[in-house]
Parts: structure tokens; C-alpha cells; sequence
């Protein structure tokens, strides 16, 4: 079964589109086949893996306003295993052009497009989630088997969880009872500054068995990998960061192996 995760947080900059297409190269080395839906109109994830996805005209736009099939809009990346849909800022106008058009813009589109038996060639969906809980975070929790939630360290980023939980509940209640929390992700962890050690023990003493064993360390070959439009494995594959997503997707396969034995 492909299972169907989405990375999310409507917090900005706690290293979503980093895990995502991070964590998609990694499950790679183990030879999984990932897809990747980049739903963020910034594109990021794209570019990361080295996409100009400005001038495409096969985009996440287009399959959200049924102009094209999912299998004309993937593309293949650099990263053996990893295939991508990107994305561009005509991302940001999908809502608006739906009610334009006097179609109807509903939160279950994402999950029609990936009923298509084409996704059942990939091992794994990663869906790359904006910062906000708007109409393609609604999209991708209603699709979504499993979310990964990044969390950084510090105050604002612990206090943006509450309205996200919220919203996961309501959406287990109503349109997708499956959906599960993988574990919440800390990233950005610096262990020699206290307030970052002292919040991962409250999250942990919060959120218990939902928290990675593993946490994304601060590491220069992270920012410097995306500089290079390269996942950080391939860029440096012995550094902490590199390291790090590794012990990720481990823990990732762990986590489904033992879902679909259940």
C-alpha cells in the first residue's frame, strides 16, 4: 500500500519543505519509490531539487483545476526513486479560479487525484504543506494516511501546535477518520542552547511515544545541500544532517511496516 504523508505545520520556517524532499531521498537509498507533491505555491521544494518550475505549464496548479493527468505531471528529479510534482505561484490562485469558474473548490480534490492507480507505483507520497491551514493544507490532511509535524524548538512554534491539532482532530471527526500523527519532528535542535533542550523535554513529557527518536540538528551541509539544490545525503552523505534523515526514514519504515502488519 502507498502510504500518504503529509508534512505540515502552518508555522513558517520549522523546516517542512527541508524534510520533505529530504526524507524523500533517504527512503530512496532504501529503495522505496517516492513521489513528491509540492503544494506550496513558493515552489521551494521544487527548486530544491533543482526544478525551475516558474514557466511549467504541468504543474499542482493544473491538476487541481483538472487541466492535465497526474502521469503527465510528474517529473522525474536527479534523485534516483524520486519523482516530483511541482509547483508555482498559479498554486496560490487554485481556489480562486475554481469559484471563477463556478466550480465548486473542494478539500477532497487531492484525494480524487491520488485515487488514480498510477500512485500505486510509489511506495510513498510526501506532500510538501504551505504554512498556513487554508484551502491545499485542508487538501493534503483529508488525502493524508499519516502526517509528519515539524516543530522547532522555541516558544511561537510550540504555541502555532495548538490550532493545528485542533484543526486534525476536526478533520479525524468528519472527512478522514484514518488519518494518524507519524510524530512530531524537531528540527533545528542546537543541544548547547538550554531553551532548545529544555523545550524538547517538554515535548517529548507532553506528546510521548509521538515524538521522533531522532531530531534534525542544526548543521551547515543542511542550508548548504539546498544551496546546491541537492538533498543533503548527496551532498555530504556523512555529516549529522545527512545522518540525522537517515535515522528519519528508518523510523518512517518502522512506523508503516508496523501499521500495515496491524
Amino acid at each position: 500500500m502507498t502510504e500518504k504523508i503529509a508534512v505540515i505545520n502552518q508555522k513558517g520556517g520549522v523546516g517542512k519543505t527541508t524534510t520533505a524532499y529530504n526524507l524523500a531521498s533517504t527512503l530512496a537509498r532504501y529503495n522505496k519509490k517516492v513521489l513528491l507533491l509540492d503544494l506550496d505555491p513558493q515552489g521551494n521544494c521544487s527548486m530544491a531539487l533543482g526544478i525551475d518550475s516558474s514557466t511549467l505549464k504541468r504543474t499542482m496548479s493544473e491538476l487541481f483545476l483538472n487541466e492535465v493527468e497526474l502521469k503527465k505531471a510528474i517529473r522525474k528529479t536527479n534523485v534516483v526513486n524520486v519523482s516530483i510534482v511541482p509547483s508555482n505561484l498559479n498554486l496560490a490562485m487554485v481556489e480562486t479560479k475554481l469559484f471563477q469558474r463556478d466550480m465548486k473548490a473542494p478539500t477532497d480534490r487531492l484525494k480524487e487525484i491520488l485515487s488514480e492507480r498510477y500512485v500505486s507505483l510509489f511506495d510513498y507520497v510526501i506532500m510538501d504543506c504551505p504554512p498556513s491551514l487554508g484551502y491545499l493544507s485542508l487538501n493534503a490532511l483529508n488525502v493524508a494516511s499519516s502526517l509528519i509535524i515539524p516543530v522547532q524548538c522555541e516558544y511561537f512554534a510550540i504555541d502555532a501546535l495548538a490550532q493545528l491539532l485542533a484543526t486534525i482532530t476536526q478533520i479525524q471527526r468528519t472527512s478522514n477518520p484514518n488519518l494518524e500523527i507519524m510524530g512530531f519532528l524537531i528540527t533545528m535542535y542546537d543541544q548547547r542552547i538550554k531553551m532548545n533542550v529544555d523545550m524538547l523535554s517538554n515535548i517529548r513529557q507532553d506528546f510521548k511515544d509521538k515524538v521522533f527518536t531522532c531530531v534534525i540538528p542544526r548543521n551547515v551541509s543542511i542550508p548548504m545541500a539546498t544551496l546546491n539544490a541537492l538533498p543533503v545525503n548527496y551532498y555530504k552523505p556523512s555529516s549529522m544532517g545527512s545522518l540525522s534523515y537517515l535515522a528519519l526514514a528508518r523510523e518512517v519504515m518502522e512506523y508503516v511496516e508496523k501499521k500495515h502488519k496491524n
